[in-house]
């Protein structure tokens, strides 16, 4: 019966194959635990605003999302009953991709209308969902909004919402 060897690989072939082995498993390792990270965990959700309705029993909440350096912020519009807070179950209104207030400064500003209307003032944004197009019934009142784009905030400082 005939035999097969395979050469152990002498000199520095050898050296080169260990190395290439080592190197192959380390990127391994760490390509495998960042797969394993929590994405979540580097996307920032901050509240930047809450304002009260006019007769206290809702609250409009602006969310700021900051995904990194290479992403604009988005903001997310909510309507809550008074001191709830605004999470992933909660229903969205409305979201603004790269909203600004000024030339430096990103955002937007909520204003009540009156009790069952809520205005979004900002000066200019990459990209809008209306994902509340009718409005929303929050507590048995029914809110709409009311998008007011062209709104500049000279005071507003550069930057997110954020601080």
């Amino acid at each position: 019966m005939a035999r097969l060897s395979v050469p152990s690989g002498s000199g520095r072939s050898g050296r080169r194959d260990t190395y290439l082995v080592v190197w192959i498993v380390v990127t391994a390792i760490v390509l495998a635990s960042l797969a394993a990270c929590d994405r979540s965990s580097f996307v920032a959700r901050d509240e930047v605003q809450r304002v009260a309705s006019p007769d206290g029993r809702l609250d409009a909440v602006l969310v700021e999302i900051n995904a990194g350096a290479t992403t604009s912020y988005v903001y997310e519009v909510y309507v809550v009953p008074q001191g709830a807070s605004a999470n992933d179950t909660t229903k969205t209104m409305i979201r603004l991709d790269g909203a600004t207030r000024n030339a430096s400064a990103y955002g937007a500003t909520l204003h009540w209308q009156d009790q069952g209307n809520l205005s979004v003032e900002y000066l200019q944004a990459r990209h809008i969902s209306a994902l509340a197009t009718d409005g929303v019934t929050v507590a048995g009142e029914l809110v709409r909004i009311h998008l007011r784009p062209g709104i500049e905030t000279p005071s507003a400082p550069a930057g997110g919402m954020a601080r």
